[in-house]
């Protein structure tokens, strides 16, 4: 999958903006976390890799022995880290890495091509498919996340959702064909998806019933007000009212 760049050119970005480690620090997310971010010149390019790492049996993740409880239904390649856990009454369908002392509740649904980070919270109603929860993500309220990379301490309130389809170019077709683009200063940037939600870097707090358009991209420590709809880049630090 080539890097983003912008539209009509073949060269990779250089925008520090689009690099894994403006909105990440890896350090302290286990092996496996840590060498993906470490890994990828670009944040389009973490779902991708992820992707397959999983369809080849994540060869670079250290396996474990975590605890399935009885009563859990667990479908496909489905890795559980010791210190993992998947309660009674949830439902996960592999591929999936659950890494060590990440916990899917009852009520969860954790579908194809995603890894809950270390130390992660997967509550009663929250459903998360094709993404990254980095590391000590909480998203224990029935909300959504999908085809999207979430950096670590942050918090999804309830009813929150990313969206990763366009939706402005009439009905809807499986599979998607739309490309989702980002926004930077004026220039379209591709992102090589047609499925894309959002970049959530560290420590952002989203409010119940927050909304973010396909292509979203909210730097680490940015304060996001109650609003019911959230879309573009937001920088670093930043506050959104």
């Amino acid at each position: 999958m080539q890097s983003a760049h912008p539209v009509g050119s073949t060269e990779p970005t250089t925008d520090a903006r689009l690099v894994p480690g403006y909105y990440f620090r890896p350090e302290g997310l286990g092996p496996y976390v840590t060498g993906l971010l470490n890994g990828c010149s670009s944040v389009f390019d973490i779902k991708a890799a992820m992707a397959a790492d999983l369809d080849h049996g994540a060869e670079r993740v250290r396996l474990g022995h975590g605890l399935v409880e009885d009563g859990a239904l667990v479908r496909g390649e489905v890795i559980i880290q010791s210190g993992a856990r998947i309660e009674a009454g949830a439902r996960v369908m592999g591929p999936v890495l659950i890494c060590t002392g990440a916990v899917v509740a009852a009520g969860a649904l954790v579908r194809d091509h995603s890894v809950i980070g270390p130390g992660c919270r997967v509550g009663f109603g929250a459903e998360v498919t094709r993404s990254l929860l980095a590391g000590h993500v909480y998203m224990k309220h029935p909300c959504f996340v999908g085809d999207s990379v979430i950096g670590c301490r942050v918090n999804i309130g309830s009813f929150c959702s990313t969206t990763a389809l366009r939706c402005d170019r009439g009905p809807l077709t499986e599979p998607a064909s739309e490309e989702i683009a980002v926004n930077l200063d004026g220039q379209r940037i591709t992102t090589g998806q047609t499925k894309f939600g959002a970049i959530i870097g560290d420590e952002v707090a989203l409010p119940a019933g927050t909304v973010l358009a396909p292509g979203t991209l909210i730097g680490p420590g940015t304060v996001v007000y109650p609003r019911d709809h959230v879309g573009g880049f937001l920088p670093a630090g930043s506050r959104i009212r």
